[in-house]
Formats: structure tokens, sequence, C-alpha cells
């Protein structure tokens, strides 16, 4: 008996002086809120990393933009991974939440597609089209350049992607109708339309409607700024940022071995934007 307890003092001893909650067969819960398709797919392929490290991950997937920042403001979640900055600060005004952006992951091209277009009529016929785009602030913005880069519509003179614009903001439809809707109906509504319409679609939704970015009429610049300025990030609320937990699971997400899987995963509808 005496040595039993020798024993377990020293497996406890070790334990404190090891500071390893994986060493000592216990972990510590991270919960992260997560699009589907593809924050928790690439979440998935941070979960051995993070058991090594004495975390046990768990994904709560959303099928909305707003409940994912409701439940980390709450405190329900550690941290969520879907959207990037300029929504959350716009979420952050509207709202009154205190979220804070930890760390750029990866970025998603926003594509245009369209019901029975050919890639001919798209370059050629520019008026006359029902666009669909995402209603919400900064990704309407976005839509918006998108749209105006084709030269389908002009907007207001002095517009800024790092403005909030409506379709207010459009100076010229060029004799097209353009129709703002929720970001997660855009592509569904794109099949109930009319032939000739077309829609800007996020690439995550794009992704989940099983569109691929490679059959899109035209794709936003990876080149340019929009790549660093719409990154997806991770998310907490303001003073969680240097958790011990949020750092492991920044640093295992920033590896390798994912960047590896969204180059090899998405065929370019997702892109990394850290370097390894």
């Amino acid at each position: 008996m005496k040595k039993l307890f020798t024993t377990l003092a020293a497996v406890a001893a070790s334990c404190i002086l090891a500071g390893s909650l994986a060493g000592c067969g216990k972990t510590d819960v991270i919960t992260v809120g997560a699009s589907q398709t593809p924050h928790a797919e690439i979440l998935e392929i941070v979960k051995d990393n993070l058991k090594e490290q004495g975390y046990t991950l768990e994904i709560k997937v959303f099928d909305d933009y707003i409940t994912p920042n409701t439940a980390l403001e709450e405190g329900s979640l550690d941290a969520n991974y879907f959207q990037h900055t300029p929504y959350l600060n716009t979420f952050n005004a509207d709202h009154g939440t205190h979220l804070a952006a930890v760390e750029k992951i990866h970025y998603e091209p926003f594509g245009v597609y369209g019901k029975n277009v050919t890639q001919e009529e798209f370059d050629t016929v520019k008026t006359g089209r029902t666009i669909l785009v995402p209603n919400d602030g900064s990704n309407l913005t976005r839509a918006l350049f998108v749209l105006q880069d084709e030269g389908y519509i002009t907007l207001r003179e002095g517009a800024t992607a790092s403005d909030t614009l409506t379709v207010q903001d459009i100076a010229d439809s060029k004799g097209n109708t353009v129709e703002d809707l929720e970001a997660n109906t855009v592509a569904l509504q794109l099949q109930e339309q009319k032939n000739g319409t077309i829609a800007v679609i996020n690439g995550n939704y794009a992704l989940q409607a099983g569109l691929n970015v490679k059959d899109a009429l035209a794709v936003e610049n990876a080149e340019g700024d929009a790549a660093q300025l719409y990154a997806n990030i991770i998310a907490v609320k303001e003073g969680n940022e240097d958790l011990p937990k949020i750092k492991a699971l920044v640093s295992a997400l920033k590896s390798k071995e994912v960047y590896d899987y969204i180059t090899a995963q998405y065929d370019g509808a997702v892109l990394p934007v850290f370097s390894v």
C-alpha cells in the first residue's frame, strides 16, 4: 500500500512539474463554432494535433452568420471560424458585441454563377439581368465591387472596398435589377430564377451548393487586397486572444498539414493565407 501511494504521488508530482494535461490523461475542451464547409471540415483535420497537446476539439456547426457570433459573445463557444474581419467589425457595431479577430486562416474568392448563362453571354450581355447578391454588410460591398469589375454596375463616386455599401450605392445599374438576399439563400434562390439570372455567391455557400469555382463565370481577384481584407479568421471574445487553448488552436490551423489539405481539397475555391 505504501508503495502504491508513493507511486501515485510521483505521478501527480510529474504532472505538476510537466504542466501537461495530456501527459496526465486529462484534456481541456476547445469549443469552436463553424460553418460546415469549409470551416468545420478544416477543423476536423486538427483534432489529432490538438489531442496531442492535451485538448479535445468540439465543433459546433452553424448554418447562418448570426448565431455563431451571439454564442461566442454569450460564452457557449471559445472561438468561432466562419467570418472575415470586416464582417466581424460590422457585427460588433450593429449588435454591441465584443468580439476580436485573432488570426487569418484562409480566403474564399467570391464567384459569379448563372442560371443557364454561357461564358460568352456573360461577357457580352451585361444589361437586363436579375442579379442576386448577399445582403450582409461587407459581403454585399464585396459582391458589388465584383459586379463593377465585371462591368455590370457602376458604384457611386468615392466608394471603396472598406465601406459598408448597400444597393443604394449603385449609381448606374445599367438596366440590371440587383436583389440582395440572405447570404445562405443566394445559391438556392438562383435555381428558382428565370434563365439569364446571375448571382454573386460566397465561397463557402457555393461549395455547400455543389458549385465548382472552376465553373464560375467570374471569380474575385485572389491576387488583390481582398485576399487579406476578406480572409476568414479565428474570432474570440475580447480578452481571450492570448488564452493557451486559443494559441494552440491557431498553431494547429496554421500547420503544413492544414495548408496541404486546403490546397488539395478545394481546388482553388479555398486558399490558405498563411505560409509554412
